[in-house]
């Protein structure tokens, strides 16, 4: 099989929400502050790299897609084709998809915090149940998404900007195992570097895209590790000890 054809098989537990959410708290803006044109423009640019990368999505990324364009056309609308102003929120997508996404990101915290109190309760007994407080900002557990990992790759791809179509994976020189061979050569056992620090050498987009596969595939070998310690912080990969 050649390395165009490479596909990753890795679990996307995420939602096209989670996608949404991940890139409203990137920009650090209210979600009713969203500007739906620029969050739009930066979804696809996902869709784009994912796609790019043959890592399989599910059907809901693209449903979500077409819906955030037909958004952001209706948003282009001159103002005489708009719905009247009475009617404007009730009929507007916009803001049916802003309600999706409150909801869900309240669920999602409570989620989170009945998690983190499971496994406190693991080791504490607790007579009075602690309350939840839904706006306190999310525990940082050092995890990193695959959201988190096309970002950074995506800063590592701005250097070949200029170069050939993204879309295409065109390599010459590399193979994706050749890759893996190299990135188990340059991180010793219990050793760390930072996410650029992997991509270094890189010449090309191509070569970065074939680099990005193999960590990917180690990844999910549990071969590698990637760890943060802030939120959207600085990417560190790990290779453990056993």
């Amino acid at each position: 099989m050649e390395d165009t054809d490479y596909k990753v098989k890795l679990e996307i537990f995420e939602g096209p929400l989670d996608l949404l959410l991940y890139l409203i708290k990137k920009e650090e803006i209210d979600i009713y502050s969203v500007s739906l044109e620029r969050i739009t423009r930066q979804y696809l640019d996902y869709i784009d790299t994912f796609k790019a990368l043959n890592i399989e999505l599910a059907s809901e990324f693209i449903v979500m897609a077409a819906n955030l364009m037909y958004i952001k056309s209706r948003e282009l609308l001159p103002k005489d084709v708009q719905p009247p102003e009475e009617d404007a929120e009730e009929n507007d997508p916009r803001w049916e998809l802003i309600r999706q996404l409150v909801e869900y990101k309240k669920f999602k915290e409570a989620a989170q915090f009945l998690g983190v109190q499971e496994v406190k309760g693991d080791e504490l007994f607790v007579t009075t149940p602690e309350l939840p407080d839904l706006d306190a900002p999310e525990e940082t557990l050092g995890q990193v998404g695959i959201f988190d990992l096309i970002r950074a790759f995506q800063r590592i791809l701005k250097r070949f900007e200029n170069a050939s179509d993204f879309r295409e994976i065109v390599n010459d020189r590399y193979t994706v195992a050749d890759k893996i061979e190299y990135l188990l050569n340059i991180m010793p056992v219990g050793g760390k570097m930072k996410f650029e620090e992997l991509f270094t050498d890189a010449a090309s987009r191509g070569e970065v895209i074939v680099t990005f596969l193999a960590m990917l595939e180690l990844i999910k070998l549990n071969h590698l590790q990637v760890e943060q310690e802030q939120l959207l912080g600085e990417i560190v990969v790990v290779r453990p000890a056993t």
